[in-house]
């Protein structure tokens, strides 16, 4: 788990209309709501220019973060949030509620390691693809991690590295394999420009073919006529 501390500061508020929360972004203040942990719903103010600082830093979206709020503290984490689709003006959040000892379910970042290193990319000029970004772990919250390193420096082209592969933390575990699914994660592929040559070689040679067919049937023709 990272040792970095995320503090938020909110204030409950009572008008949740829309002219409300309007009103609300126009004060440079973010409208948003807490829930879980057998507690109910309750709505929330946030300052915009604190989350919005919060929010550039990755390792804010998977992370344990201690919300003050009317006086007091609470363990959360984030659970969505909701931008403008044009402006750089976050709209709504949804934060959830952890216990120290319940289980969460969050998505972590993966870190590709070794892709300069890997034989498929500086002995065979392959492209790492990545084919995931991100998987959705379970844990306590103390063991929630704040990336999950994907090490690639050993692929050659064509080889993937799968979920089941990944090296965990003590008490994490993968959703995705306790339901039986062990997708790829990334995979070096060869390069177009590698591609094209072969497949415009492998064109010309069978429009030779084709040409030199076509020759021996005229030939032949010919000469039944003759």
């Amino acid at each position: 788990m990272s040792t970095i501390d995320f503090d938020l500061h909110a204030r409950p508020r009572a008008q949740t209309g829309s002219a409300a929360m309007r009103r609300l972004r126009r004060a440079g203040q973010v409208p948003g709501v807490v829930y879980g942990a057998g507690g109910g719903a309750t709505a929330i103010a946030l300052a915009h220019k604190e989350l919005a600082r919060h929010l550039e830093h990755e390792s804010f979206y998977s992370h344990i973060l201690t919300l003050h709020l009317d006086g007091g503290q609470e363990q959360v984490v984030l659970r969505g949030v909701q931008r403008h689709p044009v402006r750089a003006e976050v709209l709504h959040v949804d934060l959830l509620r952890v216990r120290r000892d319940e289980k969460i379910r969050m998505l972590v970042p993966l870190h590709f390691l070794g892709e300069d290193e890997a034989p498929g990319v500086r002995q065979q000029s392959g492209l790492v693809s990545h084919l995931m970004t991100e998987a959705e772990v379970s844990c306590l919250p103390s063991q929630l991690p704040e990336f999950l390193p994907v090490d690639v420096s050993g692929l050659h082209i064509g080889e993937p590295v799968h979920l089941s592969a990944l090296e965990l933390p003590e008490g994490v575990e993968l959703v995705a394999l306790e339901h039986g699914q062990d997708p790829a994660v990334v995979i070096i592929n060869v390069r177009r420009e590698q591609v094209e040559p072969e497949e415009e070689e492998a064109a010309a040679e069978e429009e030779a073919e084709a040409e030199e067919q076509a020759d021996g049937e005229a030939a032949d023709s010919d000469a039944q006529e003759s």
